[in-house]
């Protein structure tokens, strides 16, 4: 037989968790159509006896929504092996929305996701209004990865109830927003997402939309999705992070007491936003015991859980530097890196910079570090340690040396030409270690997400932790247990695609899309993250590369080789769930 492409004596790592093997993959008209000994000829034949051959990454927490509407590859997603990315998460989004709340939406979508405004409103085009119109204006634009999205509850409220959006809606309210839900998902949302931590504020500082929702308005946008007979339930529960010091209304145990009642009475796929507290850091497991009591009772709730820390990424190159509030660092900010490095080196700046006391800001800060803090901020260092140990921490440092930590981060951040970066966990981190998170990942009642790809580009780029966990977790970690090869690409790959009721992908078999990864183990691993102005409007962000990514395919079809991209478009909105093929 001939084939378009044949993959030969890979490792493969089929997506289901199974053990390794030795195979081939052959593929015509962008599927696989045989794995193991494949004889015959093919149009382009792949080498692979020294990589490990994956399905391609399904990432069901990511914030494109914009981005998707320009950007064909959606870095720096695409640079980690991810050929699948689930957007419209955590209640925002940017549809269905009426002309005169672009603005509005732009502006939540900043305050909430730090995604820089000037880029939204330079790079959006506003090419509908309502959701199946959204899903139209993606489906047309040429794009090398999938894109499937949910319906955002902010936008919805915003759409239907205008001004009177952080209101209680009215009867009227709930019956135009369940029509809307509906039609949505029967125009081919992937599902529906609730945002309820009062963490999240706009610009402004309002609460997001729906932060406060009774549970009428809940049952009532469920039985919507049940109506609709498909969507997944995407929720930020409230209380996740202590609130991270917002108004905390509800507890994050009274949000998994509606959800397991909820998703038990529905049955839909529901999944919530699950991190480990410093302060109460054993609370997940009781969430977790909850979640699978919900499910023997019919529910499907899965905990959605990171692979590395929730925080920020604080240097010279990010939204967050230690010293933004001191005078004389603010009025250097706008130099190129370069010169501005070049000026802090100088002892009379350094000495003016520390003597200077920090201005109060716009409220409590990261930026106005205490010794506390000084205790939980690590460098980065050569080895990109995003684990690091106590004796570490810049207070550690400082004590070993009879420095103050002040002295001490001003130094350490004038690293690697000034591009170093410390570290600050806020989440996930209980300990100085990541044994909850361990634990949390092995639990199969979990799933893998939360890389918020596309978002919070000023201060961090989680979109790497699918990297991360195919590296760190599988091959570098020495401080505790690893994750296995198989069970990592699992939970990467056939896992979140067959919750999400995508069965055309997420594993390497007959009929499955040749969506396809071809890495170096040995070579997997992340770049310095950096900081770059190609964002429309010339807005910057932070990016991270990797090594190791030898290609990524899309229905066959290279979209990344080596890092660099192709001109390759194979890829396309994904429109309601895709059933597995048969046989």
């Amino acid at each position: 037989m001939s084939y378009d492409v044949i993959i030969r004596g890979g490792t493969v790592v089929d997506g289901t968790g199974a053990a390794t093997r030795t195979a081939d993959v052959a593929v015509t008209d962008g599927v696989i159509v045989e794995v193991g000994r494949v004889d015959g000829t093919a149009r382009r034949t792949i080498d692979a006896d020294w990589l490990t051959v994956t399905p391609g990454f399904v990432d069901v927490h990511t914030h494109f929504d914009g981005q998707a509407t320009w950007d064909p590859h959606l870095t720096p997603s695409c640079w980690h092996g991810v050929t699948t990315a689930i957007m419209g998460n955590c209640g925002i989004g940017f549809a269905p929305v009426k002309p005169d709340r672009h603005d509005w939406l732009i502006e939540l979508m900043e305050g909430v996701e730090d995604i820089p405004g000037s880029a939204l409103a330079e790079g959006i085009t506003w090419e509908w209004e309502t959701f199946g119109e959204y899903l139209d204006a993606l489906e047309r634009m040429p794009r090398a990865v999938d894109v499937g999205t949910q319906l955002p509850q902010a936008a919805l409220r915003a759409y239907v109830m205008g001004d009177r959006a952080l209101d209680a809606p009215t009867a009227d309210d709930l019956a135009a927003m369940s029509r809307a839900v509906t039609e949505g998902l029967r125009a081919g949302a992937l599902g529906m997402s609730f945002g309820r931590t009062a963490g999240h504020r706009s610009l402004s500082g309002e609460p997001v939309p729906g932060t406060f929702s009774e549970e009428d308005e809940l049952v009532a946008l469920m039985s919507a999705m049940v109506d609709a007979g498909t969507g997944v339930l995407q929720v930020v529960p409230a209380g996740v992070g202590g609130e991270m010091g917002g108004d905390q209304r509800h507890s994050i145990d009274a949000e998994v007491k509606w959800i397991s009642r909820l998703g038990a009475r529905f049955g839909m796929p529901l999944t919530f936003l699950a991190m480990v507290n410093e302060q109460d850091p054993h609370d997940w497991r009781r969430w977790f015991r909850a979640v699978r009591d919900a499910n023997r009772a019919g529910a499907n709730v899965r905990p959605q859980v990171a692979s590395r820390a929730f925080g920020m990424l604080m240097g010279h190159q990010s939204r967050m530097n230690p010293f933004r509030h001191r005078p004389t660092y603010r009025a250097l900010m706008e130099l190129p890196l370069g010169e501005r490095v070049r000026v802090l080196r100088n002892p009379e700046m350094k000495a003016r910079i520390l003597a200077e006391t920090p201005d109060a800001g716009d409220g409590p800060s990261a930026d106005q570090l205490n010794r506390y803090t000084f205790k939980r901020l690590y460098p980065l260092g050569d080895r990109l340690d995003y684990e690091p140990s106590a004796d570490g921490s810049i207070a550690a440092i400082a004590e070993r040396e009879n420095r103050d930590p002040w002295d001490v981060t001003y130094d350490t951040l004038l690293g690697a030409d000034g591009r170093e970066f410390l570290l600050l966990p806020l989440l996930n981190y209980a300990g100085n270690n990541y044994d909850h998170l361990h634990d949390m990942m092995s639990d199969p009642v979990s799933l893998q997400g939360l890389g918020d790809g596309g978002a919070h580009c000023g201060i961090i780029c989680d979109a790497s932790m699918t990297t991360y966990l195919m590296s760190y977790w599988v091959r570098d970690r020495t401080r505790g247990p690893r994750i296995p090869l198989e069970t990592a690409v699992h939970r990467l790959t056939g896992d979140p695609a067959a919750f999400y009721g995508l069965g055309d992908r997420g594993v390497l078999a007959p009929g499955r899309r040749a969506d396809i990864n071809l890495i170096d183990l040995d070579d997997l691993g992340l770049h310095y993250p950096e900081r770059v102005e190609d964002l429309p409007a010339g807005a910057g962000r932070l990016i991270q590369r990797a090594d190791g990514y030898v290609e990524t395919l899309v229905l066959g079809e290279t979209i990344v080789a080596g890092g660099e991209l192709t001109d390759s478009r194979p890829g396309g909105l994904v429109r309601g769930p895709r059933p597995a093929p048969v046989g």
